[in-house]
């Protein structure tokens, strides 16, 4: 357990994951723009550092979760930025869900400062990073991936080495494809139910075992019987991936015309005041297009 972990973001996501790092057995010094994070983890042993590059300096491996492709951005290359801080070998590994072209332009920054930089995005929401069982997507050099390895498995129970660095970002862009069609082909298939006569709860049991299964049923239709919209994965994070999603398919000239729906859905959810919801709780949007309430 030799190498000191730096962790940057202490979010839904971020803090549970450092914290499976630290009862790895690692030394983790931790940051966050909010501190209250950063408090309840130095009271479980972690360190505190107070700008990205004091944590830089201080470690083997840095990692950072954060909101969207400029937040990255700035607190890699920015003032007072990983990049400020920086030393010949640092690893860098960006959990958060960014825009692969931004992925690669970071990673050609800090690699004239000798850093490497892995992009590893996660998939399993909030209770896949307090479980430690996170689906991780890398991109980047092999030999760095085998390095840290160890440091991924306190976070995550599947590691797949994608590629080069971005590769990782374009699995989770193809990975967030699915979540969202799964998210609105569930609110789809309750209000079906419901408006049309059959017990939605019913209705789920009845085809969770079929061809239908999928992470979402099982997860997510006991949350929305009981009333819980609250997140899990915000509905804003949501449409900030299929932002990305749709901005990765103009530049390569693709044509995705779900997701383009469904990218219309999730920014419908943000202009009804749904931001901070859960990713489940589009169904609103159906609720309101249809003109019926989910039962609880």
């Amino acid at each position: 357990m030799g190498m000191k972990i730096g962790y940057i973001g202490l979010g839904i996501m971020g803090k549970p994951m450092a914290r499976n790092i630290m009862r790895a057995g690692y030394e983790v010094i931790v940051h966050n723009r909010s501190r209250q994070g950063v408090a309840e983890l130095v009271s479980e042993g972690a360190k505190e550092a107070h700008l990205p590059a004091e944590v830089a300096g201080k470690v083997d491996v840095v990692f950072t979760n954060l909101p969207d492709s400029p937040d990255v951005e700035l607190v890699a290359l920015g003032k007072n930025g990983i990049i400020e801080g920086a030393h010949e070998g640092l690893i860098f590994i960006d959990n958060s869900t960014i825009k692969p072209a931004t992925a690669r332009m970071i990673g050609e920054r800090l690699a004239e400062k000798g850093v490497y930089m892995l992009d590893a995005p996660v998939s399993g929401g909030d209770i896949g990073a307090i479980q430690g069982t996170l689906t991780i997507m890398v991109g980047g050099p092999k030999e760095v991936v085998k390095k840290v390895t160890p440091v991924l498995q306190a976070i995550g129970k599947t590691i797949t080495h994608v590629g080069g660095l971005g590769d990782g970002q374009i699995a989770k862009a193809a990975n967030q494809i699915m979540v969202a069609a799964q998210m609105v082909a569930l609110g789809e298939l309750l209000i079906l139910a419901q408006k049309a006569g059959a017990d939605p709860e019913k209705v789920v049991q009845a085809i969770r075992g079929g061809a239908a299964g999928c992470w979402t049923l099982d997860n997510k239709p006991q949350r929305l019987f009981s009333g819980n919209r609250s997140p899990g994965f915000k509905a804003y994070m949501q449409a900030k991936d299929l932002g990305i999603v749709m901005d990765t398919a103009r530049e390569y000239g693709i044509s995705l015309p779900s997701s383009a729906v469904n990218t219309q859905l999730f920014n419908a959810m943000l202009e009804m005041g749904m931001r901070d919801q859960d990713n489940s709780a589009v169904i609103g949007v159906i609720e309101k297009l249809s003109g019926v309430e989910l039962k609880i």
